[in-house]
């Protein structure tokens, strides 16, 4: 049967019993450049890849802080990515005034993937076009949850979104096992490395189109600065996470 029948909208089933518009939003994810996370018991760090429209233009912002004990980095489309952004932001600040604390991060990642859902059941809207990776702090430990355009939501403690991102995922299966105690720095130079294997051969990782956010129980969110990124990518030549090993 023609795939364009049941296409149009997004309450349609095809016979394969799929919404082809929801599996479009989530295409729209990989298609944007990687973005990814990951944690310790302590820490937890997210990293992007920045891009360019034009030699023109500057660098697009990947990553948003919601909280000072949360952020998100983005993969797929910016501006549905502010939307969420600003939703989130507000119930926070709505959560803080009533209960006079931080919002819980896995409840406000619910929320998010409701308002997700709802867009998939209404003929007149379309889903996000946008991946999220959460990272956050409460009372209950540290957190890295990803939200997909379908409303499905997971927990990880590590994760990469976007573009290439299979190659970052294939570094974490071979060193997630050392995320646990890693130190803060060791973290960073595991995400900048985990991006570095998911670029092309014809790119090179600088302060300019590589993003990294830091969040630590006793760290608010904080961007790197560029001589802090400059510093990190120079110590990636002699990083050996083997070394990591014998340590323990």
């Amino acid at each position: 049967m023609l795939k364009h029948l049941y296409d149009t909208d997004c309450v349609t089933w095809s016979p394969q019993g799929k919404l082809f518009q929801v599996e479009y939003a989530m295409e729209a994810v990989k298609q944007g450049s990687i973005c990814l996370g990951l944690k310790s018991s302590e820490n937890v760090v997210l990293c992007s890849l920045k891009r360019q429209p034009s030699e023109l233009a500057g660098y697009q912002e990947k990553q948003f802080k919601i909280d000072d004990h949360m952020a998100i980095a983005i993969a797929g489309l910016t501006a549905d990515a502010r939307v969420l952004c600003k939703y989130m932001r507000t119930e926070c600040l709505e959560y803080k005034y009533t209960y006079e604390s931080h919002h819980p991060v896995g409840r406000l990642v619910f929320k998010v993937a409701e308002k997700s859902q709802h867009k998939t059941q209404s003929g007149a809207k379309r889903p996000y076009g946008v991946g999220l990776l959460v990272a956050g702090i409460d009372p209950n430990g540290v957190h890295l949850f990803e939200t997909c355009p379908s409303g499905n939501y997971y927990e990880y403690k590590c994760q990469a979104i976007g573009s290439r991102s299979q190659a970052a995922r294939t570094y974490f299966e071979s060193w997630f096992h050392l995320f646990e105690k890693s130190t803060l720095e060791q973290l960073i130079l595991h995400g900048l490395s985990a991006i570095k294997k998911a670029i092309m051969e014809d790119e090179e990782l600088n302060e300019k189109n590589v993003e990294v956010g830091i969040l630590g129980k006793n760290q608010k969110f904080a961007h790197l600065n560029a001589q802090e990124l400059k510093d990190y990518i120079a110590k990636l030549e002699g990083f050996n996470p083997n070394s990591q090993i014998q340590q323990e």
